[in-house]
């Protein structure tokens, strides 16, 4: 995410290290991103990122202060200031919630996942106590997975929103699905990468100058992207649209992202210049390929019982 505007760079790079004027950390250069999109009249549901960002005080706080909505994932085990006899770590918040096995939850709620492929999967998630991190707080743990007994690493997730939970326990339930499906068009990110990295040659330049470097991520980010124009271009078909009532009881109480234009209700991108003779599809493209990532998340799903 960080080198999406400006690549990061070391320290050891730059003649000041750390203190360089120039040097910035990933985090940073992120809030940079986020303030970028904003005043370019990128509108956005949320912010999600890995636990790298959501571990990081500085990234938080700096949304936090701008108003900007979030769903940040947190390391598992990660300590915080309690008192002795209550949870210190992520894990530990996640079983005192109460569970008893699928017939007695206890503050556990049962969400499908929904994907484009036709399957679902079955989780559990719930709004956590820890620290100063809970359901009425500004800050809201939410923990997410497909076995709450056992919490298994490849499948539970540990996340930080500033999104408001819901007064209504049947909308604190969609709340809790769209939570979790925000953070899971994070693994679209991912998945470009892993084609940046492995089928397209990120890491195989074979020049030694920082210079020399960033134009071959520069190539490579090129065709990274006329790849994904070319596939548009033949497969112009328009996802499918999702559950506007659904969509409407998941995000109630969404906070806005602050962009005079609208708010962070509904996942919108903003319309740009047209093409010309030096400017190839610049938003067009750019607005399908979106609609794609989102449309092919597990879709939001409608609340049902515990």
């Amino acid at each position: 995410m960080a080198g999406a505007r400006r690549p990061y760079t070391p320290a050891s790079r730059l003649p000041g290290g750390d203190r360089d004027p120039g040097f910035k950390t990933k985090p940073q250069l992120a809030v940079e991103l986020v303030q970028a999109a904003r005043e370019a009249g990128i509108e956005f549901q949320a912010v999600v990122a890995d636990c790298f960002y959501g571990d990081n005080p500085g990234f938080t706080d700096a949304l936090v202060a701008a108003g900007v909505p979030f769903v940040l994932a947190l390391k598992p085990r990660k300590g915080t200031w309690a008192p002795a006899d209550a949870a210190h770590t992520p894990t530990e918040a996640a079983a005192e919630l109460g569970w008893r096995g699928p017939s007695r939850p206890g503050q556990w709620r049962r969400i499908q996942r929904r994907f484009r492929n036709g399957h679902s999967e079955t989780w559990w998630a719930a709004d956590a106590q820890l620290g100063g991190w809970g359901p009425e707080r500004r800050l809201r743990l939410v923990v997410a997975t497909t076995d709450p007994a056992r919490l298994p690493g490849h499948s539970s997730w540990y996340l930080l929103t500033n999104l408001p939970r819901p007064a209504s326990r049947r909308a604190q339930q969609a709340n809790l699905a769209e939570v979790v499906r925000l953070y899971g068009l994070r693994n679209w990110v991912e998945q470009g990468y892993k084609q940046v990295k492995g089928e397209l040659g990120w890491a195989d330049f074979q020049v030694r100058s920082d210079r020399a470097i960033r134009r071959h991520w520069t190539l490579v980010c090129c065709a990274f992207s006329f790849c994904w124009q070319t596939f548009l271009a033949h497969h112009p078909a328009q996802p499918e649209p999702l559950d506007p009532q659904a969509a409407s009881t998941a995000t109630q109480g969404a906070q806005p992202t602050g962009h005079r234009r609208g708010t962070g209700r509904a996942p919108v991108v903003a319309a740009g210049p047209t093409s010309g003779a030096g400017l190839a599809d610049p938003m067009d493209r750019a607005t399908a390929l979106l609609a794609v990532v989102v449309a092919s998340a597990p879709t939001a799903a409608a609340p049902s019982a515990a």
